[in-house]
């Protein structure tokens, strides 16, 4: 059974499901910061998800990455896994604009996350039905 690693749940606000991953939102106003994480048990490495689940994790990512461009005007997709601090399974798809507060180094650690206001959320989400459509599954708000 999948369970939500606690930073994660903790750190983010529940957007919905793709076939194979969560899409979740990081709670920082200051970036459109989307994290995909895989709905397996015990995967914290790339390589330990089946052949099937690597290419849907990829072509989610990049689905993912490409609305997210257009949807909220990027200048640069920053798409990443690390996994020092959570070490399951997560991707990071964040929207990067020039005048964002951390460009052009990375978002991480830059400043201190300025957590969305609840009309924020509400834009984000609506925005987001707008242009995610198809087999994803948005989660009840």
């Amino acid at each position: 059974m999948f369970t939500l690693d606690s930073r994660l749940q903790q750190d983010t606000l529940l957007i919905g499901d793709f076939p194979l991953c969560r899409l979740l939102l990081m709670n920082d106003a200051s970036y459109p910061w989307f994290i995909l994480v895989p709905r397996r048990e015990a995967v914290s490495e790339l390589f330990q998800l089946d052949n099937a689940d690597q290419q849907a994790l990829w072509l989610e990512t990049t689905r993912l990455a490409e609305t997210l461009k257009d949807a909220f005007v990027a200048d640069k997709m920053n798409v990443a896994t690390l996994g020092n601090v959570v070490s399951q399974l997560h991707m990071h798809v964040i929207v990067r604009r020039r005048e964002d507060a951390a460009w052009p180094a990375p978002v991480w650690g830059k400043h201190p996350a300025k957590a969305y206001e609840p009309e924020q959320i509400a834009a984000v989400r609506e925005r987001l039905r707008l242009v995610l459509t198809g087999d994803f599954c948005f989660a009840e708000d």
